[in-house]
């Protein structure tokens, strides 16, 4: 990416980060994005808790930076920093054990909001103790939602802090970070003027993101169509409001992917390495992929494949109503995820019923998806709502076409397919009902079926495609030159 901005000192902030620790999405972004910007020639850092769940590896590279006590309510907690550089990033981890040495990334209730109050207080009282007053505080979701809040209202007033500046990136509206205000008054130190309406009070609980939303000086969300639509009662889970007030400062960037991790060309974790011009490869996965999760080695039978969280907002509901229609068709489908116990239970029972033509892998492992990515002619994402998708992305990436629901980021990324004009990269249907997915997914079946001509020509458009954070980056400049 040409450098086209004066250097500038960026600090993300970030309850997750790849390769450190992931339970979504989330964590790539913050893992590719201050690397594409630091290769711009910014001085990029990312602070996060220091999980119990970070690999050891991780832990031993680490240098102790300083500790300090902090107040936390009535409590005097100690907070620790660690250091690790990587790829030109600099990376800070808040250590405080009992908050964060747990077996568990998330949690819930009250015990939540004091793990997420009490990193927000250390990121910003750690600035001066690590020498680094950033420009621009990046912060993302709910879990560092307060920080815009406490610079302004807590911090704003000393010279150190006086110039910085706060965007706030929203990647899943739908978590907010509800907790009992008071418990959060008490531990934070905020007036009691705060809580109203238009400020931080949201439906008798405090919320973590609208506090993020109302302070921030800039709002970002990670697609142009996904900040368009929660401005509305539909996708807007009740701050449509808000965020209609503030549609000034609300910019859609959409996310990119580390296309070096994601390269059919290279990508050691597949079976066969294939590109746009030599697709033989692809085959082979295909081959390896019906072995491993046991179906029938049938070449010609359509093999669709799923990655993601198993819950109603991926659309998996959608797929329990008509599996049984499109199980009957020369199509094959292989599941890759974890979440509700339901979908779980009813895919891996599925199974069983349509032995040969279904497969199910209840969890997640990194590896297994790349070769699915690779190994699949189709990849299905029928999702209620998704603010960007990166799993779309990825598929396109590998000549796997995608089969999308017209919502939020899969509009920005996937063009279904146009018989009168030949554009397109994949298939969409719009209205969120089961017949209009299976009516998409049999369309998507008869071209593969019958024009491969026309197939052929859609994987290698969705390989040629540019996926990379560059063009991501450069609107984060922008928008980091404008606040």
């Amino acid at each position: 990416m040409e450098q086209h901005f004066a250097p500038k000192k960026i600090l993300h902030v970030a309850s997750e980060c790849v390769p450190f620790v992931k339970t979504g999405g989330l964590a790539d972004v913050v893992g590719a994005l201050p690397r594409a910007l630091a290769k711009a020639g910014h001085d990029v850092r990312v602070i996060l808790p220091k999980y119990g769940q970070i690999a050891e590896h991780y832990r031993n590279e680490m240098t102790h930076v300083t500790d300090f006590y902090l107040d936390l309510g009535w409590r005097h907690v100690f907070c620790g920093i660690e250091q690790l550089c990587q790829d030109g990033v600099t990376y800070y981890f808040v250590d405080n054990e009992y908050l964060f040495y747990r077996h568990y990334i998330y949690g819930w209730g009250n015990d939540e909001a004091e793990r997420y109050a009490f990193f927000c207080r250390a990121v910003l009282n750690s600035l001066e103790r690590i020498g680094f007053i950033p420009d621009v505080l990046h912060c993302h979701d709910w879990q560092s939602g307060m920080v815009p809040f406490l610079l302004k209202t807590q911090y704003a007033h000393l010279p150190a802090f006086s110039s910085i500046k706060t965007v706030f990136t929203i990647h899943n509206l739908q978590y907010q970070g509800l907790s009992n205000w008071p418990h959060v008054q008490e531990m934070l130190s905020i007036p009691d003027e705060y809580f109203r309406p238009d400020v931080l009070e949201f439906h008798g609980d405090l919320s973590f993101m609208k506090a993020g939303l109302t302070y921030a000086d800039q709002l970002t969300t990670v697609s142009p169509t996904y900040a368009k639509e929660i401005q509305t009662p539909d996708y807007g889970e009740r701050l449509e409001g808000l965020l209609s007030a503030r549609q000034g400062q609300l910019h859609g960037i959409l996310n990119g992917i580390d296309v070096l991790e994601y390269d059919p060309a290279t990508d050691p974790k597949i079976f066969s390495v294939y590109t746009a011009g030599d697709l033989s490869g692809k085959a082979a996965c295909k081959r390896s992929l019906q072995e491993e999760f046991g179906l029938e080695q049938n070449p010609k039978a359509m093999l669709i494949g799923m990655v993601g969280r198993l819950n109603t907002q991926k659309g998996l509901d959608l797929v329990e109503q008509v599996l049984g229609d499109f199980m009957q068709d020369e199509v094959q489908l292989v599941i890759l995820g974890d979440g509700d116990a339901h979908f779980a239970n009813f895919f891996s029972g599925s199974c069983q019923q349509y032995r040969g033509k279904l497969g199910a892998y209840i969890g997640f492992n990194l590896d297994l998806a790349h070769r699915i990515y690779a190994g699949c002619d189709a990849f299905l994402m029928p999702s209620l709502f998704e603010p960007c998708g990166l799993s779309q992305l990825i598929a396109l990436r590998y000549g796997t076409l995608p089969i999308v629901r017209e919502t939020g980021g899969l509009v920005d990324t996937v063009t279904s397919y146009n018989e009168q004009t030949g554009e397109g990269n994949g298939f969409s249907f719009a209205p969120y009902r089961a017949s209009d997915m299976l009516y998409t997914i049999r369309r998507a079946n008869y071209f593969y079926h019958m024009q491969k001509d026309v197939w052929h020509t859609l994987q290698q458009r969705a390989m040629s495609g540019d996926y990379s954070w560059d063009a991501s980056a450069r609107a984060y400049l922008e928008l980091y030159s404008q606040v």
